[in-house]
């Protein structure tokens, strides 16, 4: 009965230090969900049928790349399928790890495999930082299935990682949580007795600032939180404020401030004057502005505002949208902000719009006509017979490689769409375009 009694004491014991222990966690790390079916976000990868639930469900070994912006579930998803396999769990760092670690930690996942049946899920956080020989070590365990891998990167893995890695491994693709995701996620860490358990009231307007700060990274949103809960017993937009060093930017995303913002910022470009149009994109971006829709406008521009005049603009603006694809915020920013400088100091011409909205209005207008015969294709059987391809002079076979013969339908071949202005590289085109327009017009 005595050790009975000692036995309560010390399991009493146990239950509080691990309690303590929980208590001093993050409360992302708290709060880190405990099955499938308590993730946020991912429906993609989640939902009933799709692979991961199947591989989970079935118990069956994997390898597993989880590619995706920092912040969306890659280290959750990975722990949440040891859970649910019920397999030892060890992580490694790919930013302080080496081969030696990586050896070390396949071979006691072969022991423990061997002496007692259980798999272990080796997971690889920021597996793109892995050099070629560290990748390779990881090679046996993967075909061997000693280990459950699960790699996560925030790179495109086709560009960072070795082929027979990948070929052998499950690669999913993860996306940035939604605003209602995020939120859904800091309500939870609210009121769940594992986060702050209803201790601390957030009102809704801090709620959103929150929400806007994260900019889709469910991390940083729970970090923000625990560091506004631990200033006061209400969290306000003050109190986020303090917490967070930022402050609120009123911005609505889908309200007025959203297309105020955007509009200035168009026309700051269109201005040429860079410091008006950083101003604005930084106003976005530390807003949470999905920064994919603020680098869609500047493409956009690119073209319509910039067009000819200088041809490398739009080369500029696509390699930042790629950019900020590839790499996410808050380095993407500078991305987005060489392309705005950019822009903003190229010179101006809106003839490549002007253009396309003179030939569409023809085409609306029923300016369509039939396409000269020669112009036709002729490779299919049974053309030649209807005379399509017939008479059709090689550009290539002439001097210059320009040769007179029309192109347009009769209805539109004296119609001029692209005026081109004497704005930078323009003036070169329009030129060239001139004497290429009389040439083959006859004139």
């Amino acid at each position: 009965m005595a050790r009975g009694s000692v036995g309560d004491v010390e399991s009493l014991f146990d239950s509080a230090a691990e309690e303590a222990h929980r208590s001093q966690e993050p409360l992302a790390v708290r709060m880190r969900p405990r099955s499938l079916d308590e993730v946020i976000g991912q429906r993609h990868l989640l939902g009933p049928g799709t692979p991961l639930r199947r591989l989970v469900e079935s118990d069956a070994p994997m390898s597993l790349f989880l590619w995706g912006p920092p912040g969306t579930g890659k280290t959750t998803l990975a722990y949440v399928v040891s859970n649910a396999t019920r397999r030892r769990f060890v992580e490694v760092s790919a930013v302080s790890a080496g081969v030696k670690d990586v050896r070390a930690a396949i071979d006691q996942a072969r022991r423990e495999l061997g002496m007692t049946g259980r798999q272990t899920v080796l997971f690889v956080d920021e597996v793109h930082r892995f050099n070629k020989a560290q990748q390779d070590a990881l090679l046996p365990a993967v075909e061997n299935r000693w280990v459950t891998f699960i790699g996560a990167t925030t790179e495109n893995p086709f560009f960072s990682v070795i082929s027979p890695l990948l070929s052998r491994s499950l690669l999913l693709t993860l996306e940035s949580l939604s605003e209602d995701d995020v939120r859904a996620v800091l309500e939870r860490a609210v009121a769940d007795p594992r986060g702050l358990d209803g201790r601390v009231a957030v009102r809704p307007d801090a709620l959103d600032q929150l929400v806007r700060l994260a900019g889709g990274d469910a991390r940083r949103s729970l970090t923000y939180l625990e560091a506004a809960a631990l200033l006061a017993g209400e969290v306000t937009v003050e109190v986020v404020e303090k917490a967070v060093d930022k402050a609120a930017v009123r911005y609505d995303r889908q309200g007025d401030q959203h297309y105020d913002v955007i509009s200035a910022f168009i026309k700051s470009m269109r201005g040429s004057d860079a410091d008006a149009a950083l101003h604005y994109l930084a106003r976005m971006v530390e807003a949470g502005e999905d920064p994919r829709f603020i680098a869609r406008r500047i493409v956009i521009f690119a073209s319509e505002d910039v067009g000819m005049a200088d041809p490398t603009c739009l080369q500029v603006a696509v390699a930042a949208a790629q950019a900020v694809e590839f790499i996410g915020l808050p380095e993407g920013r500078i991305n987005l902000a060489q392309a705005v400088i950019h822009c903003a100091l190229a010179p101006k011409s809106n003839a490549v719009v002007k253009a396309i909205g003179a030939a569409s209005d023809d085409v609306r207008r029923g300016m369509v006509g039939r396409i000269p015969g020669h112009l036709r294709d002729a490779h299919y059987p049974g053309a030649k017979k209807l005379g399509h391809g017939t008479g059709y002079q090689y550009p290539h076979d002439f001097e210059h490689g320009l040769v007179r013969q029309d192109y347009a339908p009769e209805e539109v071949r004296d119609r001029r769409y692209y005026e081109p202005t004497a704005h930078g590289a323009e003036a070169r085109y329009g030129e060239r375009w001139a004497r290429i327009r009389d040439f083959l017009r006859g004139g």
